[in-house]
């Protein structure tokens, strides 16, 4: 049994197999999901687990070299955006409209569906080297 980190194992699988620059997506509980893309759905109720907790973790679990979020949490959720820049530190951001946020998710290795349900709660990783 694995002692430390992410035990679902689908997440763990993932992180084990990402490369420099794939990108992942943490997303909230209604962000729409490209046919192909995988699917990590972490969704119990609304708001369980929360968008943060999930971030937290694959901080502490993968080499983040820079992140997307769509422009809208700006104006309409700028509590989730501050946590995010905390949590991130000198990460670079990139914005980019909420159409064209989507649009760069069918790119993407997965999506993890948290049940979070506050506006714009979604971000993409791009994973980075560790060397």
């Amino acid at each position: 049994m694995k002692k430390n980190g992410t035990l679902n194992s689908d997440m763990a699988k993932l992180l084990a197999d990402l490369g420099h620059m794939d990108q992942i997506v943490i997303a909230d509980a209604g962000l729409p999901i490209p046919t192909g893309v995988k699917k990590i759905d972490l969704a119990l109720t609304l708001n369980d687990p929360p968008f943060q907790k999930l971030l937290d973790i694959l901080i502490k679990e993968m080499e983040i070299e820079e992140v997307i979020l769509a422009d809208e949490i700006k104006s309409n959720n700028p509590a989730q955006l501050a946590l995010i820049k905390e949590k991130l530190g000198d990460k670079p951001i990139h914005y980019s409209s909420h159409e064209e946020f989507k649009k760069q998710t069918r790119y993407s290795k997965a999506i993890i569906r948290t049940g979070e349900a506050t506006p714009y709660s979604n971000i993409i990783l791009q994973s980075g080297v560790l060397f």
